[in-house]
Protein backbone atom coordinates (compact mmCIF):
# COMPACT_ATOMS: atom_id res chain seq x y z
CA UNK A 1 0.00 0.00 0.00
CA UNK A 2 1.32 3.39 -0.97
CA UNK A 3 0.36 5.21 2.31
CA UNK A 4 1.71 2.68 4.86
CA UNK A 5 5.02 3.18 6.79
CA UNK A 6 7.42 0.39 7.74
CA UNK A 7 7.37 -0.58 11.44
CA UNK A 8 10.19 1.10 13.41
CA UNK A 9 12.93 -1.26 14.56
CA UNK A 10 14.80 -1.07 17.94
CA UNK A 11 13.84 -0.50 21.61
CA UNK A 12 11.44 2.05 22.97
CA UNK A 13 12.39 4.45 25.77
CA UNK A 14 10.15 2.55 28.22
CA UNK A 15 11.96 -0.72 27.54
CA UNK A 16 15.33 0.92 28.08
CA UNK A 17 14.20 2.45 31.39
CA UNK A 18 12.82 -0.88 32.63
CA UNK A 19 16.10 -2.60 31.73
CA UNK A 20 18.06 0.11 33.61
CA UNK A 21 15.89 -0.25 36.72
CA UNK A 22 16.31 -4.03 36.73
CA UNK A 23 20.07 -3.65 36.31
CA UNK A 24 20.30 -1.11 39.14
CA UNK A 25 18.32 -3.30 41.54
CA UNK A 26 20.60 -6.24 40.72
CA UNK A 27 23.75 -4.15 41.22
CA UNK A 28 22.47 -2.77 44.52
CA UNK A 29 21.79 -6.27 45.78
CA UNK A 30 25.27 -7.37 44.73
CA UNK A 31 26.84 -4.33 46.43
CA UNK A 32 24.96 -5.10 49.65
CA UNK A 33 26.18 -8.69 49.50
CA UNK A 34 29.79 -7.52 49.06
CA UNK A 35 29.49 -5.16 52.05
CA UNK A 36 28.01 -7.90 54.20
CA UNK A 37 30.75 -10.32 53.14
CA UNK A 38 33.47 -7.82 54.06
CA UNK A 39 31.84 -7.27 57.46
CA UNK A 40 31.69 -11.02 58.11
CA UNK A 41 35.34 -11.42 57.10
CA UNK A 42 36.33 -8.57 59.43
CA UNK A 43 34.39 -10.15 62.30
CA UNK A 44 36.09 -13.50 61.63
CA UNK A 45 39.56 -11.90 61.62
CA UNK A 46 38.81 -10.10 64.89
CA UNK A 47 37.59 -13.32 66.51
CA UNK A 48 40.77 -15.10 65.37
CA UNK A 49 42.87 -12.27 66.86
CA UNK A 50 40.96 -12.55 70.14
CA UNK A 51 41.44 -16.32 70.31
CA UNK A 52 45.16 -15.87 69.62
CA UNK A 53 45.43 -13.36 72.48
CA UNK A 54 43.54 -15.69 74.85
CA UNK A 55 45.87 -18.56 73.99
CA UNK A 56 48.86 -16.25 74.41
CA UNK A 57 47.90 -15.55 78.04
CA UNK A 58 47.13 -19.24 78.68
CA UNK A 59 50.68 -20.07 77.59
CA UNK A 60 52.16 -17.30 79.73
CA UNK A 61 50.33 -18.52 82.84
CA UNK A 62 51.29 -22.14 82.23
CA UNK A 63 54.96 -21.17 81.89
CA UNK A 64 54.83 -19.24 85.18
CA UNK A 65 52.28 -21.57 86.84
CA UNK A 66 53.75 -21.40 90.36
CA UNK A 67 52.38 -17.85 90.68
CA UNK A 68 49.24 -18.27 88.55
CA UNK A 69 47.25 -16.30 91.12
CA UNK A 70 49.40 -13.23 90.35
CA UNK A 71 47.79 -13.01 86.91
CA UNK A 72 44.29 -12.68 88.32
CA UNK A 73 45.08 -10.79 91.54
CA UNK A 74 43.43 -13.62 93.44
CA UNK A 75 39.64 -13.43 93.39
CA UNK A 76 39.64 -9.76 92.31
CA UNK A 77 40.33 -10.37 88.64
CA UNK A 78 42.58 -8.36 86.33
CA UNK A 79 41.62 -6.25 83.33
CA UNK A 80 44.06 -4.93 80.77
CA UNK A 81 43.69 -3.20 77.41
CA UNK A 82 41.06 -0.54 76.73
CA UNK A 83 38.86 -1.55 79.65
CA UNK A 84 41.64 -1.25 82.22
CA UNK A 85 42.54 1.65 84.48
CA UNK A 86 45.22 3.44 82.46
CA UNK A 87 47.56 6.36 83.07
CA UNK A 88 49.79 8.42 80.78
CA UNK A 89 53.23 9.76 81.61
CA UNK A 90 54.77 13.01 80.30
CA UNK A 91 55.78 11.30 77.04
CA UNK A 92 52.23 10.08 76.46
CA UNK A 93 53.09 6.45 77.15
CA UNK A 94 50.04 4.54 78.38
CA UNK A 95 50.48 2.12 81.26
CA UNK A 96 47.99 -0.08 83.04
CA UNK A 97 47.53 -0.49 86.77
CA UNK A 98 48.70 -4.03 87.55
CA UNK A 99 48.17 -5.97 90.78
CA UNK A 100 50.97 -6.35 93.30
CA UNK A 101 51.73 -10.04 93.67
CA UNK A 102 53.18 -11.54 96.86
CA UNK A 103 53.18 -15.22 95.80
CA UNK A 104 56.39 -16.93 94.77
CA UNK A 105 59.79 -15.28 94.47
CA UNK A 106 60.73 -11.91 93.03
CA UNK A 107 61.72 -13.38 89.67
CA UNK A 108 58.32 -15.09 89.25
CA UNK A 109 56.54 -11.90 90.33
CA UNK A 110 58.50 -9.82 87.83
CA UNK A 111 57.67 -12.24 85.03
CA UNK A 112 53.96 -12.14 85.88
CA UNK A 113 54.00 -8.34 85.85
CA UNK A 114 55.92 -8.27 82.55
CA UNK A 115 53.49 -10.78 81.01
CA UNK A 116 50.48 -8.66 81.98
CA UNK A 117 52.15 -5.50 80.68
CA UNK A 118 52.98 -7.18 77.35
CA UNK A 119 49.44 -8.56 77.05
CA UNK A 120 48.12 -5.07 77.69
CA UNK A 121 50.32 -3.74 74.87
CA UNK A 122 49.09 -6.47 72.49
CA UNK A 123 45.46 -5.72 73.36
CA UNK A 124 46.18 -2.04 72.75
CA UNK A 125 47.40 -2.87 69.23
CA UNK A 126 51.15 -2.44 69.68
CA UNK A 127 51.90 -5.41 67.40
CA UNK A 128 51.21 -3.24 64.33
CA UNK A 129 51.87 0.51 64.23
CA UNK A 130 51.47 3.27 61.65
CA UNK A 131 54.27 5.63 60.63
CA UNK A 132 53.27 8.03 63.43
CA UNK A 133 53.42 5.21 66.06
CA UNK A 134 49.64 4.79 66.37
CA UNK A 135 48.67 1.27 67.49
CA UNK A 136 46.41 -0.48 64.98
CA UNK A 137 47.24 -4.15 65.56
CA UNK A 138 44.25 -5.20 67.65
CA UNK A 139 40.49 -5.27 67.62
CA UNK A 140 38.46 -2.16 68.36
CA UNK A 141 38.27 -1.45 72.14
CA UNK A 142 40.01 -4.73 72.98
CA UNK A 143 39.97 -5.68 76.67
CA UNK A 144 41.49 -8.71 78.37
CA UNK A 145 40.17 -10.19 81.62
CA UNK A 146 41.64 -12.87 83.88
CA UNK A 147 39.35 -14.18 86.62
CA UNK A 148 40.04 -16.74 89.30
CA UNK A 149 37.15 -19.21 89.15
CA UNK A 150 38.39 -21.59 91.84
CA UNK A 151 41.47 -21.09 94.01
CA UNK A 152 41.38 -24.69 95.26
CA UNK A 153 41.24 -26.15 91.74
CA UNK A 154 43.51 -23.43 90.26
CA UNK A 155 40.91 -22.62 87.63
CA UNK A 156 41.01 -19.34 85.71
CA UNK A 157 38.80 -17.82 83.05
CA UNK A 158 40.74 -15.86 80.43
CA UNK A 159 38.61 -13.63 78.22
CA UNK A 160 39.05 -11.05 75.49
CA UNK A 161 36.29 -8.60 74.60
CA UNK A 162 36.08 -6.20 71.67
CA UNK A 163 33.60 -4.13 69.67
CA UNK A 164 31.92 -5.79 66.71
CA UNK A 165 30.43 -4.14 63.64
CA UNK A 166 26.76 -5.02 64.08
CA UNK A 167 24.38 -5.69 66.95
CA UNK A 168 24.00 -9.35 67.90
CA UNK A 169 22.93 -11.16 71.05
CA UNK A 170 24.55 -9.69 74.16
CA UNK A 171 27.31 -11.99 75.51
CA UNK A 172 26.87 -13.52 78.97
CA UNK A 173 30.53 -12.89 79.84
CA UNK A 174 30.84 -9.42 81.44
CA UNK A 175 34.45 -8.78 80.32
CA UNK A 176 34.60 -5.24 78.89
CA UNK A 177 30.94 -4.57 79.66
CA UNK A 178 31.65 -1.31 81.51
CA UNK A 179 32.81 0.29 78.25
CA UNK A 180 29.32 0.14 76.70
CA UNK A 181 25.93 1.60 77.41
CA UNK A 182 23.01 -0.80 77.85
CA UNK A 183 21.89 -0.09 74.29
CA UNK A 184 25.36 -0.84 72.87
CA UNK A 185 26.01 -4.07 74.79
CA UNK A 186 24.99 -6.14 71.71
CA UNK A 187 28.03 -4.65 69.91
CA UNK A 188 30.33 -6.32 72.43
CA UNK A 189 31.97 -9.59 71.42
CA UNK A 190 33.78 -11.94 73.79
CA UNK A 191 35.74 -15.17 73.65
CA UNK A 192 36.93 -16.96 76.77
CA UNK A 193 38.70 -20.09 77.87
CA UNK A 194 38.46 -21.87 81.21
CA UNK A 195 41.89 -23.15 82.22
CA UNK A 196 42.97 -25.41 85.07
CA UNK A 197 46.62 -24.73 85.85
CA UNK A 198 48.65 -27.73 86.92
CA UNK A 199 50.64 -27.52 90.15
CA UNK A 200 53.86 -29.22 89.10
CA UNK A 201 56.64 -29.32 91.68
Amino acid sequence: MAGSRPKAAGYSMIEILVALVVSLVTLMGAAGLVVRTVQQETEAVQRLQALTLVQDMVDRININRQVASCYSDGANGVKVGKGATQTKDEQGTVSVSLPTCTSGNSSENAKAEADLEQWHELLSGAAVQTDDNANIGAMLNATGCIEQVSAADREYRISVAWQGMNHTQEPSNDCGSTQYTAADQPLRRTVSLLVRVGNLQ
